[in-house]
């Protein structure tokens, strides 16, 4: 290749006069006038042309090029949403709303969660039937402030398969100060004969149509939230304001940490023996008959309580053939009854595992016999 051959680009569509080489790399010029600088090797010799013109009287033997003049385009304005009075409480709502609401057999039902608040929330919206305990993850996006976002079509062979539902949500806001929420994950626990029923949709504020509704934080409670947790918030949004305060941090972290280690030793467990009716034992396991408190206590914690609990009657009865187990639950979101039916699948596995009589012991209850 040399100076004058007409080229074209490998890479690329055009080409033009080779007016320079500098080592490996060769400058083109196009009809226009416009240089072109390229690797030699990503060019492909088609002709002989005419070398450009060069100024007169130029010893310096430039090429006479052109340059285009590049306008960046002005960057717009962050978009910033109106906070409204009020809003700095969180309020969710998931919304089930019915395409064709006289037709609930066929019809399909599209989704949407609600951000009443002035905050934004990045959420993640996962589903799971009964028979598994594996989640899908549906939606994972954030929905601005006082906004309602779709999360997309529920067909009617999916119905089945949202029978519990979690939301985990993250608030923040943009470009000012704000106080900050505690990470929101809400397990809701849906009864899908509902989406059948004309009557389970009632009219919402928030949609022109009936809809099937349900409320996920209100005024800043989550669902299911127990009034301890709530007091153990409040406490530590208190603690955080205190520790503003402060200078030093590592004050603040050692008596939060003392605070929460005198809880956990002022706090008995109950050791009531499991109750006897006739060849039957009984195990309450609600949580207040397990703890004289639960302050300071997360779901998780109280969960553990439960299941050791549970764990300690089973141990205890092993070896008792025949012997039959009432364990109350509570009906509730089935958490706790999950968690149990985990545990004699897979850590107590063979005995009979069946509902306990329900005019007896209500309908949160499991019993299991001894094999």
């Amino acid at each position: 290749m040399k100076i004058g051959d007409k080229v074209r680009f490998l890479s690329s569509v055009g080409g033009g006069i080779v007016a320079r080489i500098n080592g490996n790399m060769a400058y083109v010029v196009d009809e226009d006038g416009f240089e072109t600088p390229s690797l030699v090797k990503e060019l492909v010799v088609v002709g002989e042309g005419t070398v450009p013109s060069f100024k007169p009287n130029d010893k310096t033997d430039k090429i006479e090029t052109k340059t285009k003049e590049i306008v960046f385009a002005e960057p717009e304005p962050e978009y910033v949403p109106e906070e409204v009075e009020g809003g700095d409480k969180i309020n969710v709502l998931l919304a089930y709303e019915p395409v064709d609401i006289q037709r609930l057999s066929t019809t399909t039902f599209d989704t949407y969660l609600v951000n009443d608040s002035n905050y934004y929330l990045n959420f993640t919206y996962l589903t799971r039937d009964d028979d598994s305990a594996m989640w899908t993850c549906r939606h994972i996006n954030t929905v601005e402030p006082n906004t309602q976002l779709f999360l997309g079509e529920l067909l009617r062979e999916d119905i089945s398969k949202i029978g519990h539902v979690t939301l985990q949500m993250i608030a923040y806001k943009k470009g000012k100060d704000f106080e900050v929420k505690p990470a929101i994950n809400v397990e809701l626990r849906i009864d899908v004969t509902k989406f059948f029923k004309l009557h389970c949709f009632t009219d919402n504020m928030y949609f022109d149509n009936r809809v099937l509704a349900f409320d996920i934080v209100k005024g800043d409670v989550a669902r299911g939230e127990s009034d301890d947790l709530k007091v153990k918030k409040e406490e530590l949004r208190a603690a955080s304001q205190d520790a503003y305060q402060m200078s030093d941090d590592t004050r603040f972290k050692s008596a939060m940490r003392e605070k929460r280690l005198g809880e956990r030793q002022t706090r008995k467990v109950k050791q009531k023996p499991a109750e006897k009716r006739g060849e039957i034992i009984v195990v309450d396991l609600h949580i207040q008959e397990l703890v004289d408190n639960t302050r300071g206590l997360s779901n998780a914690d109280m969960l553990n309580l439960q299941v050791d609990r549970f764990r300690q009657i089973m141990d205890e009865n092993i070896k008792n053939h025949g012997q039959k187990i009432i364990f109350i639950h509570g009906k509730g979101e089935g958490v706790l009854r999950n968690a149990l039916l985990k545990e004699l699948n897979y850590r107590y596995k063979g005995h009979d595992v069946q509902d306990a009589s329900f005019r007896e012991y209500g309908f949160g209850a499991t019993q299991v016999k001894i094999k």
